[in-house]
């Protein structure tokens, strides 16, 4: 694939301390790209941060109530037409500049989708919170289980695809049981999938992280649904 177009697609909700450099950071990467920034009813001032930006590479939608960061994403996916889409959470624990190892075993013609994993490889990693890690661990192997696939981490914002395999899909989850679902779905195309180790900041409750104990009973409802009822 020579001189692809990347979507980046941004799931926004309450983030007006970090948009700003987010966006900087993804614009500063050296990559022909579109960015889609979806605001999910934001109400701590992002939402009038992004409407005030001008630049012709970004599309903007705003939605009209809180309908949670799987429906964000299905939008952004709908809309986006490069050849490689990422997913780009807004709250900088993920870096921009990892996209070009992101990308290239799509680009090298090896990989249909790409997972950035934050446990894989020698990439520097936030120390945080102990129960987190074990809750991804057995998200994650609960999902492989049932897709026969040995990823390290389905619960990983970096998410990378190429644009008609993940179109192709018909996603239902409007929270964040669309990572879970994501998996199991790709998994049943049989597409090629890789893993890259990558550097996460994580964040602590009190910096703005949202994720929650009862959405960690959902993935593993939404891990059983997608993989084993007919859905």
């Amino acid at each position: 694939m020579k001189n692809p177009i990347i979507s980046v697609i941004i799931p926004v909700f309450n983030e007006k301390h970090t948009i700003l450099k987010l966006l900087d950071l993804v614009q500063s990467v050296d990559i022909e790209k579109e960015i889609i920034i979806i605001d999910d009813n934001s109400t701590d001032g992002s939402r009038e941060i992004i409407k005030l930006l001008k630049d012709n590479n970004i599309k903007v939608i705003l939605e009209k109530s809180n309908s949670g960061k799987g429906n964000a994403i299905q939008k952004g996916i709908n809309k986006a037409i490069g050849d490689i889409i990422i997913i780009q959470d807004a709250d900088l624990e993920y870096s921009p500049s990892e996209y070009p190892k992101l990308i290239q075993p799509i680009l090298d013609g090896h990989a249909d989708v790409v997972y950035g994993s934050r446990f894989k490889g020698s990439s520097a990693h936030r120390v945080l919170y102990f129960w987190h890690y074990v809750g991804n661990k057995l998200l994650t192997i609960l999902s492989n289980m049932l897709t026969n696939i040995n990823l390290t981490d389905i619960e990983t914002c970096y998410k990378v695809f190429r644009r008609e395999i993940i179109q192709n899909i018909k996603l239902k989850e409007n929270r964040f049981g669309i990572e879970p679902e994501i998996t199991a779905k790709i998994a049943k195309t049989q597409c090629r999938i890789y893993e890259i180790g990558i550097s996460y900041k994580g964040r602590k409750y009190e910096d703005g992280k949202k994720i929650t104990f009862k959405d960690g009973l959902w993935a593993i409802w939404c891990i059983i649904k997608y993989n084993l009822l007919k859905y």
